[in-house]
């Protein structure tokens, strides 16, 4: 009876963690909305592109600035017996030497951001986001060890997207031709300001501490499989934009960047859980309950799986309509976008896996994250010279790394999971045969409102979708287990 408990309290605190989360996502999803709108209608896609081509660079050298802490801390703070304030500043200190240090690097090197050479000295400022996305992503993840993921809501969900919204708008007045840029400095600080006063509320200052550069060496040097496995990943998501800005100009990249960010926002589901299934895996790693992260693995799997199926559909069958928001060139990127939404579905098995994985395997973990985005990179390629021999189109090219992009972390979802499920001595699955119940109604309502006026089909035929794929999985999906998700009560 003592035994059964602690699981059924780790289902309940993902579900709670993620049902907040979730409401963090649809509020990140309606202030979306606005900054795609104002970044397509006013500055148009040229100029989208130029912005998305300069952050891949700055978004990957915030994320490496980490140095992999933003997971690794909750096993840092949950093993060492220092005062938690003082752990959490070792890692600031680091991230913070490390942002700074490629801060500077980017800054000098311009081109790395803007290939083209088209760019300002306001566009050059955006290195100063560096830092600021590291410190946040740290503040947050210290936050979530102790289970506050509504610090990661309004900063995230609120602050952030509502800011680059309203400065996007603001700065299109004042300085057209950088106003992306220094929007989306603007809405990093802004959050990350958020996470760090509520970070110092929640820790307090750290105590009789001082930087040891030692110490420090010892941890980065322990991280670097974890920030390598975080460097890979990351990188699946934005390899095939780095690299099509070699292939195409800057509109058609532009182009792909808004397809790119509807497409993301399933892939957002995930960290809906993230923060709260770090801590909770890391417990039973420690306590060697395979069966339990088995459990919890599957679970959240499940979860995500479901909603991110759910979305792509309500996104994807009307995916015309969608990219017409943006303007009449938009619409070329449907196809795009449609491969986008595949590999966020596919890429969800690995995704949980991998949330266990990086405690279980690390170096395995990574070498598999080594070799998909090795493979990714020679698909992109690859597909992309196939795509301009049969039409010139740039478009076609653009879908041709989208396809890559879904081959490549479908294969990596099928091994990352019989990886764990040899590791853990059982069956890693997100899939239920309930699942086609749900997805079958809504494809047909889907295809049925393609026949509307596009106006009909994006207000109604979204909701429709969804609802009727909601409804279906919630009967025929859905177990108690699954409900508790939907419930403010812990289980008894």
């Amino acid at each position: 009876m003592s035994d059964a408990k602690p699981p059924q309290q780790d289902i309940a605190a993902l579900a709670k963690g993620g049902r907040t989360n979730f409401l963090g996502f649809l509020l990140r999803l309606l202030a979306r909305i606005p900054f795609l709108f104002i970044a397509s209608r006013l500055y148009g896609a040229p100029a989208m592109g130029r912005f998305a081509s300069a952050l891949v660079m700055v978004e990957f050298a915030g994320m490496l600035a980490t140095l992999g802490q933003k997971r690794g801390l909750a096993q840092r703070l949950a093993e060492n017996d220092e005062h938690p304030a003082n752990v959490v500043g070792d890692a600031v200190l680091l991230a913070m030497s490390l942002a700074l240090g490629m801060g500077a690097l980017i800054y000098l090197f311009p081109h790395s951001m803007y290939p083209s050479g088209n760019f300002t000295l306001a566009d050059r400022l955006l290195v100063l986001s560096i830092p600021g996305l590291a410190l946040g992503d740290l503040a947050l993840a210290a936050l979530a060890y102790r289970f506050d993921v509504a610090t990661t809501v309004r900063a995230r969900s609120v602050v952030e997207p509502w800011t680059i919204s309203i400065a996007a708008g603001a700065f299109y007045f004042i300085w057209p031709s950088s106003g992306l840029s220094l929007a989306y400095l603007a809405s990093v600080w802004a959050a990350t300001g958020v996470a760090v006063f509520v970070l110092l509320r929640t820790y307090g200052l750290p105590r009789a501490w001082k930087p040891r550069p030692g110490p420090l060496w010892q941890i980065a040097r322990r991280k670097i499989p974890l920030a390598g496995a975080d460097a890979v990943e990351w990188g699946t998501r934005k390899l095939d934009v780095f690299i099509l800005r070699f292939f195409v100009g800057e509109a058609p990249v532009g182009i792909y960047y808004f397809a790119q960010q509807i497409a993301s926002l399933p892939q957002k589901l995930k960290t809906s859980f993230e923060p709260v299934l770090g801590p909770v895996i890391t417990r039973s790693v420690k306590d060697k309950d395979y069966a339990a992260i088995a459990k919890q693995v599957c679970q959240v799997g499940f979860w995500i799986g479901a909603a991110q199926i759910g979305i792509a559909l309500a996104l994807g069958i009307p995916g015309e309509g969608l990219m017409g928001l943006g303007g009449p060139a938009f619409v070329s990127g449907t196809a795009a976008l449609v491969f986008l939404l595949v590999a966020e579905v596919v890429a969800s098995k690995a995704v949980v896996s991998e949330a266990a994985l990086v405690y279980l395997a690390r170096m395995r973990n990574l070498w598999i994250s080594l070799a998909t985005i090795a493979l990714q990179a020679v698909l992109t390629i690859g597909l992309i010279l196939v795509a301009r021999q049969v039409t010139p189109g740039p478009m076609y090219v653009a879908a041709a790394a989208a396809l890559a992009l879904a081959i490549s972390l479908g294969l990596s979802s099928a091994v990352k999971s019989r990886v764990l499920t040899r590791i853990l001595g059982h069956s890693i699955s997100n899939w239920r045969w309930g699942l086609a119940w749900a997805i079958i109604p809504a494809i047909a309502v889907g295809t049925a409102m393609t026949w509307v006026p596009e106006w009909a089909e994006l207000a109604v035929g979204i909701p429709a979708i969804l609802g009727i794929y909601c409804y279906m999985l919630w009967v025929r999906a859905f177990g108690p287990e699954d409900r508790v998700l939907f419930r403010k009560q812990q289980p008894a």
